[in-house]
């Protein structure tokens, strides 16, 4: 079989879909299938090219695979039309690009969001006969509205709305990250084929004893309990409300807060942290991908927070805590919310309960047993249900099994 991916993320960048579709494509060529990648110049989170890309078109091999990159308008602005300009600028590019350079392959996987992309994935679906994979990872424009990027009913909400339900009617298959966005496409457009495609980790690379004590006295004093957020400082989290908890907890002196990545709310949540000068609070800017699995193990709570509740996502780095055998306190709704408790994994506070985070992460900071108890049950967890290889090799048979009845 030939897999081509369209994305607008993808390594070297750090991210959860561009770890997922890693994944996928080194076991796609594992297998002896060709993979394709059409993807844009990498700029995710930092907002500029990165060193040694840049133009309008470029290929090299990767992962197994051909990767095609393409023009893109960095930004890590958030606002509404930095965004559009970001998201556009690739499906046009993508689309231009794609028409000329593309060969004809059995499925075009389209990773949403951006929801736009389809657009473009459409287009060369038609354009070389493909059959197109629709791969939803947040409902979008729902996510949209609810994180404050489009407000309910204006006239791109309603133009994103309209062409999501296009794009689930015309995809030949829709793959959806978690079980709630899968139940919420089918009650809406229940004659659409859709697929459990569910986000994961790799149980081997993320694991308990990656930690070490080297790491934990670069990040805090000795004795510390370190609580770690680590991933995109954006929309979505929330972040300033867990500086409003480190607040809270500033005269503890053996909690340590540490935040490592970058995003579009980093600078905001700088100048939050120095006017209320927290002592307890250090931000790190983003790490290679090779170092993250030691980082979380190395610390004793995992942050996982939701600033609302957003149907159907499920953080990845939800996954890489469990995996890694780290109680997790998820400030969440839904999915995300369930898999913990049924895990007992952690502890769930509802979103914008910031005295009860506080709380929790007292609590868990004042009784180590517990945490390991967490920390064992996440990795069970972790392992019987969302290992990234056995997800994306069912996958993989399930598309075999599709390609050997068409005869492709």
């Amino acid at each position: 079989m030939h897999l081509t991916i369209l994305t607008q993320y993808y390594p070297p960048e750090i991210g959860a879909p561009q770890s997922r579709l890693t994944e996928l494509t080194q076991r796609y060529t594992h297998d002896g299938h060709q993979v394709t990648i059409l993807t844009a110049m990498p700029s995710y989170p930092l907002g500029k090219i990165y060193a040694g890309y840049g133009g309008f078109f470029r290929r090299e091999q990767r992962d197994g695979a051909e990767v095609i990159r393409t023009f893109i308008y960095p930004t890590q602005k958030a606002d509404f039309f930095h965004r559009l300009s970001n998201y556009f600028s690739f499906v046009l590019a993508s689309m231009i690009v794609g028409s000329v350079v593309l060969r004809k392959s059995d499925y075009l996987f389209v990773q949403s969001p951006p929801i736009f992309l389809g657009i473009s994935g459409y287009w060369l679906s038609r354009l070389k006969r493909t059959r197109l994979i629709f791969n939803v990872s947040d409902l979008w424009p729902e996510t949209a509205v609810r994180i404050g990027i489009l407000r309910e009913n204006s006239f791109l909400h309603k133009l994103s709305a309209r062409l999501e339900a296009f794009l689930y009617k015309k995809a030949w298959l829709v793959t959806c990250q978690s079980q709630s966005i899968l139940d919420n496409i089918m009650e809406r457009y229940p004659d659409t084929r859709t697929y459990r495609l569910s986000n994961g980790v790799d149980t081997q690379w993320f694991t308990p004893e990656q930690g070490n004590e080297k790491i934990r006295a670069e990040l805090g004093a000795p004795g510390q309990c370190i609580v770690s957020y680590i991933g995109l400082h954006g929309l979505p989290q929330g972040l300033n409300l867990v500086l409003e908890a480190a607040n809270l907890l500033r005269d503890e002196a053996d909690i340590h807060f540490i935040f490592v990545g970058d995003g579009p709310k980093k600078a905001e949540l700088l100048e939050q942290a120095k006017a209320l000068a927290l002592d307890n609070v250090t931000f790190y800017d983003s790490r290679p991908k090779s170092e993250i699995p030691a980082l979380i193990a190395s610390t004793d709570i995992s942050l996982v927070p939701i600033k609302t509740y957003i149907p159907g996502m499920v953080p990845s780095k939800l996954y890489e805590a469990m995996s890694s055998g780290r109680p997790a306190i998820v400030v969440a709704e839904g999915e995300a919310a369930e898999i913990v408790r049924n895990a007992n994994a952690g502890i769930v506070i509802p979103p914008g309960d910031v005295p009860g985070l506080a709380a929790a992460i007292r609590e868990l900071c004042n009784q180590p047993a517990l945490r390991a108890e967490f920390g064992k049950n996440g990795r069970k967890a972790a392992e019987a249900l969302f290992d990234r290889e056995k997800i994306a090799n069912e996958f993989i048979e399930f598309l075999e099994s599709v390609s050997e009845v068409a005869g492709t």
